[in-house]
């Protein structure tokens, strides 16, 4: 879990300082399986957003808590909180699934 909220921390401080780039994909690359990897940019291909974060823009917080773990994997469950131009709050909450042996980011979904 703690991978998991360090990876998320970094990767929207990196997407507000200075936008996806070099950076943002270095955080990919050392945090995230290369399948999960490829499967974010067919997701982004055919959505048009941010495969990390199931959004467009930069959340103003994030919070990440343990969900469960078994055969092989913990599951965290991570909140983005964003604050549209009318002050009203919106939340999206992932389920983020690790790999306990490699302590690799290996999916993503949107959180029922």
């Amino acid at each position: 879990m703690d991978r998991v909220a360090d990876f998320y921390g970094a990767y929207i401080d990196v997407l507000y300082d200075s936008g996806r780039g070099r950076l943002a994909d270095s955080l990919r690359e050392h945090y995230l399986t290369p399948r999960l990897r490829a499967d974010l940019a067919r997701w982004e291909k055919t959505h048009h957003k941010d495969g990390v974060l199931r959004a467009k823009g930069v959340p103003a917080a994030w919070k990440v808590v343990y969900n469960d773990s078994g055969m092989g994997h913990c599951w965290s469950r991570v909140t983005l909180t964003w604050e549209d131009s009318g002050n009203r709050v919106h939340h999206m909450r992932l389920l983020v699934r690790s790999d306990l042996e490699t302590q690799l980011i290996s999916g993503i979904q949107i959180a029922a």
